[in-house]
């Protein structure tokens, strides 16, 4: 493993960045730095990341914060870096959701096999996910149980959501790749006739958005189409669509 995955170093210690920046590119990592939270989520809105090393101690956004709302959009792969010793840090950032995290100061080897472990499992996590032929469908950062009618993050809380996001959640995952006009989401999720003006859907359709597009203002598992109404593209499948 090495040679594709890309890694967020989030640090606001430039040496720390450096070191790590130098020893992942030696190892074949494609890594890219940034010195606040604020800098990460420029990188995160715009290229894929695998994998983020977050150091916890930063000024302004701490890493903690950063974390807990990272989890809440994304279901990445998070690796803490902690103050030695500071036992509340780590217990409070893996209930966050972080997968693992390496004390400072750290041996670089076992801070090179933590990083592949954690991508190994996520990405073992990954391939075990159903898609649509399954029960269980992939929506962007969540699981749709379709059995239990539930949504689940990544890393097995519930979301919590409405009835007609529910019901939109239905429709998508029983009609993936397949363009639903808005006439016909209101149908399916009302179970009943709807006014063909009624654009009460893109508003609907914006919030479910906001639970399970890692990026909802570029959203990727349902997308718009312009003039017609909106597709659920599966992860990796599909046609393209405008968002």
């Amino acid at each position: 493993m090495s040679g594709n995955e890309h890694i967020l170093v989030v640090d606001d210690d430039a040496e720390v960045r450096d070191l790590l920046i130098e020893y992942l590119a030696k190892q074949g990592f494609v890594v890219t730095p940034a010195e606040s939270a604020a800098c990460a989520r420029d990188v995160l809105d715009t290229r894929a990341v695998d994998l983020v090393v977050l150091d916890l101690q930063m000024p302004g956004e701490d890493g903690l914060s950063f974390a807990r709302d990272l989890r809440r959009r994304s279901g990445v792969a998070i690796v803490m870096l902690t103050a030695s010793g500071d036992t509340i840090d780590r217990v409070v950032g893996l209930e966050v959701g972080a997968d693992d995290y390496v004390a400072k100061p750290f041996d670089p080897r076992e801070f090179l096999a933590r990083i592949r472990s954690v991508l190994r499992r996520t990405r073992r996590e990954s391939a075990a996910e159903p898609v649509v032929d399954g029960r269980t469908v992939r929506f962007g950062r969540c699981l749709f149980d379709l059995e239990a009618r539930r949504l689940y993050a990544l890393d097995g809380s519930e979301v919590p959501i409405t009835a007609m996001q529910l019901e939109l959640l239905e429709a998508f995952a029983n009609n993936p790749n397949r363009v639903l006009s808005r006439d016909r989401l209101l149908d399916l999720a009302h179970k009943r006739g709807s006014d063909p003006f009624d654009r009460s859907i893109d508003i609907r359709v914006a919030r479910l958005r906001q639970k399970i597009e890692p990026n909802p203002e570029k959203p990727q598992a349902i997308r718009t189409v312009h003039g017609i109404g909106y597709v659920f593209v599966p992860s990796g499948q599909g046609p393209s669509a405008e968002g």
